[in-house]
């Protein structure tokens, strides 16, 4: 569901992707954020396959944003750690959000997307995919499209409908303030 659907919803209005999540803790909620890389060259789309325990299944470039790094930083080295392959973002694609209940554990998680658009340089034979990467494919958007149960996350083809309908920002959209490079000074919070 997009921002322009759910300004749409009539006020009170609920639905099971707009519900409120309920917590019994008091911890506060936080949602797992991450970077993605959606790479277009020749009408293909660049994909990781990984090995995950609920078998192999296909994800753009992406991974947990890290402590001390920008989210450029970060998914700048995620496509690489992944793919072994130098990204060049060019623009940033947008935010999105999913919610994710594991397999194994029964655990319930929010990710909370940062998606940027560029272009890759060849492969380095000199290092390699990253723990859990089987390979690297590249698919056209129909290929894509045909495999959703394929998909680790609904936000590969939530991140390609995105990119194909046109939307781009300006990597000056986001700003990372200099705090997050260093060690915290003793200032409120934002």
């Amino acid at each position: 569901m997009n921002s322009a659907d759910l300004l749409e919803a009539a006020p009170g209005q609920t639905t099971a992707s707009t519900e409120p999540v309920t917590h019994t803790s008091k911890a506060r909620w936080k949602p797992n954020v991450t970077v993605a890389a959606l790479i277009e060259r020749d009408g293909r789309f660049l994909l990781v396959e990984e090995d995950t325990s609920d078998g192999l299944l296909l994800n753009n470039p992406a991974g947990h944003l890290d402590p001390g790094e920008s989210p450029l930083q970060g998914v700048m080295r995620e496509t690489l750690e992944e793919t072994t392959c130098t990204f060049t973002p060019e623009g940033f694609l947008g935010l999105y959000m999913s919610r994710f209940r594991r397999t194994r554990t029964g655990e319930d998680i929010t990710y909370l997307r940062m998606a940027f658009f560029g272009s890759v340089s060849e492969a380095d034979p000199a290092l390699s995919l990253d723990e859990g990467i089987v390979r690297t494919v590249w698919m056209t958007a129909d290929e894509i499209r045909a495999c959703p149960e394929r998909h680790r996350s609904p936000l590969v083809l939530e991140c390609l409908e995105s990119y194909l309908a046109g939307e781009r920002y300006p990597l000056g959209i986001l700003t990372v303030h200099d705090s997050v490079f260093a060690a915290p000074a003793h200032h409120r919070a934002a």
